[in-house]
């Protein structure tokens, strides 16, 4: 390792243990991580596989889940490139979505013929401009080559259930899933396995249902777990996102980081869920 590339090692580690101190109230163990969020912290600042990129690329990965499971998962592309197109390309038929390649969040959700270009223009100009994955040394993102996405909305009305599979040494271990992204109350979370019992935990800090209806399962999630084990595979932990349409599971995207690792599990919880993480490098 040279030295530009050590003194990186080193602020990433300061920048981990600052945030992780900020966010979950101690500081990680990293050199002997045993929760799930501490593990998080060890594969960003250790893990620097190519094909990392390739997934977490919203572009690429669809090419690689074509290749691997079929066009048939993989969400039509209206539109990609380095920039939005002049003003006048674009007749995409709504409702649409546009966001980024290499980030997460900021999308925009286009329901309407003439949506605010200018306000569009300027932050899809901006989120392009704007280096992401620095701040929480995140490295895979940094390696992406920023890109405009637009897709339709896959969606009738409300978004999709978002199926979030995680999966360790390359085997399905829990489901959570988020539903009622844009309706009343703000979306709501809950943790399966795989007989779709509840689990008593989240992998957020944004909450857990307390309602008194569990949502179904999803007609095609032993399909699901089978997709998402193809592309899981030589990795030690990966989160698949995928959707039902039309009773077919569709490809939403690949994570390494799942909210940067920085969210308030309970520590037993913390514990049994870093427990499934077996040691090793990606391959």
């Amino acid at each position: 390792m040279g030295a530009s590339e050590a003194m990186g090692a080193s602020m990433d580690g300061l920048l981990i243990r600052y945030h992780y101190l900020r966010t979950i109230g101690r500081l990680p163990n990293l050199q002997n991580p045993s929760t799930f969020t501490e593990k998080v912290q060890v594969a960003k600042l250790t893990w620097r596989s190519p094909r990392m990129v390739r997934l977490a690329d919203k572009v690429e990965v669809k090419k690689v889940v074509a290749e691997q499971l079929g066009p048939e998962w993989v969400t039509p592309t209206l539109y990609a490139g380095p920039n939005l197109p002049p003003r006048s390309e674009r007749h995409w038929p709504v409702p649409y979505v546009i966001k980024c390649n290499h980030r997460s969040g900021g999308n925009h959700f286009v329901h309407t013929p003439d949506p605010p270009w200018s306000m569009i223009d300027r932050q899809v100009a901006r989120h392009l401009a704007r280096p992401y994955g620095r701040r929480l040394a995140e490295w895979v993102y940094t390696r992406i080559a920023p890109q405009v996405l637009v897709e339709p909305f896959i969606g009738s009305g409300d978004a999709p259930p978002d199926y979030k599979l995680f999966l360790f040494g390359g085997k399905f271990a829990f489901t959570a899933m988020n539903w009622n992204r844009f309706g009343p109350g703000g979306v709501q979370r809950a943790t399966f396995d795989r007989d779709w019992k509840r689990l008593p935990f989240v992998t957020s800090s944004y909450g857990d249902y307390d309602g008194p209806d569990v949502p179904h399962r999803p007609e095609s999630y032993e399909d699901m777990i089978a997709g998402a084990e193809v592309l899981a595979a030589g990795f030690p932990f990966v989160r698949i996102d995928l959707y039902e349409i039309h009773r077919r599971p569709r490809f939403g995207e690949v994570t390494f980081y799942p909210q940067s690792g920085l969210f308030r599990m309970p520590r037993q919880y913390d514990l049994q869920v870093g427990a499934l993480w077996p040691e090793g490098m990606p391959t």
